[in-house]
């Protein structure tokens, strides 16, 4: 019997996020290849490049898979043509810009028999399961998110993130919201938020929200892209049991202050090893619970406009 040739996965979007973290991850992963790139303005050093999906696929019919790792405004048609090419899709966060939208893409994966993963790398955090197997075990009442970061330091000269879709400081806020609803089962509301935004931006630099469980825990969000020095990537849950911390992104847990053994970070490598299995079961994986949430406070927000920022 022949041996099971690896997937060929194209990367489509060669930016900073495609070349720190997808294509290492898929390096590792056993039953992947790295095969291509699709970018209309960058190319790789050594592996074919094309400016548009079309090309690739008449060039390279064998690739198997995609993941899509461009700004979420291009999604959508990338997410439909690709499915309708046959290819299974994994999709970088956010998604999309539209949660229905993301719905009913899986609805199209479910009748094609493809696999479409919403992968939200946050979720593979080295501490989430273990903070979410301890936050079952108890009674959460109160979850404080503080996530602050420079904006000049992990998305330099992107003027994508300040456009009418491109999230603003959602962008890394929604790796928390991820967690998150991994964290507290059931729908969690938006009741109040409070938005920064540059006078000459359409997305916010900041945002302060405020929402609740379905079980009744008071959740608080303080975002913010202004952060120097020490970034800021936490959760802390006061809970019947104690108080944890969830810390540097889901990746370092506290218990009561005492230091837990979580391992290594290793999000997006977790996250391609789940692919694989997905391709191998014919199944999907599609969440857009942190893409409603942002949508949900975007609509009720009170927005303040604040002096302009400049990259």
């Amino acid at each position: 019997m022949a041996a099971k040739q690896d997937i060929g996965v194209a990367l489509v979007g060669y930016g900073k996020i495609a070349r720190d973290k997808h294509e290492g991850a898929i390096a590792v992963t056993p039953g992947l290849r790295l095969a291509a790139v699709v970018d209309p303005a960058v190319q790789h050093a050594t592996l074919p490049s094309y400016p548009t999906m079309a090309q690739m696929l008449a060039a390279q019919p064998d690739i198997g898979a995609v993941a899509l790792c461009q700004p979420p405004r291009y999604r959508a048609q990338s997410v439909v043509e690709a499915l309708q090419a046959g290819l299974h899709v994994f999709c970088e966060k956010p998604p999309g810009i539209d949660p229905a939208e993301v719905d009913r893409w899986g609805d199209l994966s479910a009748t094609t028999g493809l696999t479409l993963f919403t992968a939200w790398h946050s979720r593979e955090g080295a501490a989430v399961h273990t903070a979410r197997s301890w936050l079952a075990q108890t009674t959460a009442r109160k979850i404080l998110i503080t996530w602050k970061e420079d904006v000049r330091r992990w998305h330099p000269g992107q003027a994508w993130i300040w456009a009418e879709d491109g999230f603003g400081v959602f962008d890394p806020g929604i790796n928390a919201l991820s967690i998150l609803t991994a964290l507290v089962p059931g729908r969690i509301r938006m009741r109040e938020a409070k938005l920064e935004r540059p006078e000459n931006c359409a997305t916010p630099i900041a945002a302060l929200l405020a929402m609740e469980s379905d079980s009744g825990i008071a959740i608080s969000a303080d975002f913010d892209f202004r952060q120097t020095g020490p970034q800021s990537w936490d959760i802390a849950i006061e809970a019947d049991a104690g108080r944890l911390l969830l810390s540097n992104g889901g990746n370092t847990l506290s218990i009561d202050g005492a230091d837990q053994d979580c391992g290594a970070e290793q999000e997006y490598p977790r996250l391609y090893v789940r692919f694989v299995e997905l391709i191998g079961q014919g199944a999907c994986e599609v969440d857009a619970s942190p893409l409603q949430l942002v949508c949900d406070a975007t609509s009720i927000a009170q927005v303040q406009v604040v002096e302009p920022f400049y990259d």
